[in-house]
């Protein structure tokens, strides 16, 4: 791969940051809900919860009890993503770097 490993971690956070915002904005989790839009009434939430969710739940899925803390500490959520979104995004560019390799000039 061409790109360094710090660059791609911090691509990496600042996209699943967006990402998470975005969803959330657009299906609009209702008294914390945990997988908001998909009882909704309105077909494009659903079809749209149906299509992010198997992405959401990995992002978001293994840091379920820090989001279901009914108060946390505001930092909390954030460090607890960003800690685990980097370790995801460790693993991801080894592996990418394995099955790409990097062309020498």
């Amino acid at each position: 791969m061409k790109i360094s490993r710090t660059k791609f971690i911090i691509t990496f956070l600042v996209s699943a940051f967006v990402f998470l915002g975005i969803t959330n904005l657009l299906l609009q989790p209702v008294n914390g809900d945990w997988f908001a839009g998909t009882n909704s009434p309105i077909a494009w939430k659903r079809n749209l919860a149906a299509i992010i969710y198997p992405v959401k739940i990995i992002l978001v899925g293994p840091l379920a009890p820090v989001f279901n803390d009914p108060d946390p500490a505001p930092p909390i959520r954030v460090l607890a993503c960003a800690v685990y979104w980097t370790v995801m995004a460790f693993v991801l560019h080894f592996i990418l770097s394995l099955l790409i390799p990097r062309k020498k000039a």
